[in-house]
């Protein structure tokens, strides 16, 4: 079970109508706005993979500026994800080689553009796999 907490935005003449599609959002559990536009609120999923999609769903609420993820717990999922990558080619065998110069490292990323979804799905069939 992983429970996130997000912060929402949105502009202050939208701030009831977004507050009330949240609270009768089923993807999501509404608890607190101030009066600038910012709403918290928590989801909660299986997994991150259905956490994201959850997330998804706030954001495309009519009136939502940003809906961003900040806080996360997960039960389980954090130790077994963190066996996988330890133990697979998700995360290049490089990263862990003290012989390469940091330095020569090619970054290649940025969270915003990338699919944490498929990441996920990945992390999720390489735990099917070892069991």
């Amino acid at each position: 079970m992983n429970i996130s907490s997000i912060v929402v935005k949105t502009l202050v003449k939208n701030l009831d109508a977004v507050v009330t599609s949240l609270k009768n959002c089923e993807a999501c559990d509404y608890h607190m706005h101030d009066e600038e536009g910012r709403i918290i609120i928590t989801i909660e999923g299986a997994n991150v993979e259905e956490d994201l999609k959850k997330l998804r769903v706030v954001e495309q609420l009519p009136f939502v500026i940003a809906a961003e993820m900040q806080m996360a717990y997960s039960e389980d999922e954090l130790d077994q994800n963190m066996e996988i990558l330890k133990n697979s080619d998700v995360i290049p065998k490089g990263i862990n080689d003290n012989d390469i110069n940091p330095e020569d490292i090619l970054y290649n990323g940025d969270l915003k553009k990338k699919d944490l979804e498929a990441f996920s799905r990945q992390l999720d069939t390489a735990q099917i796999q070892k069991a």
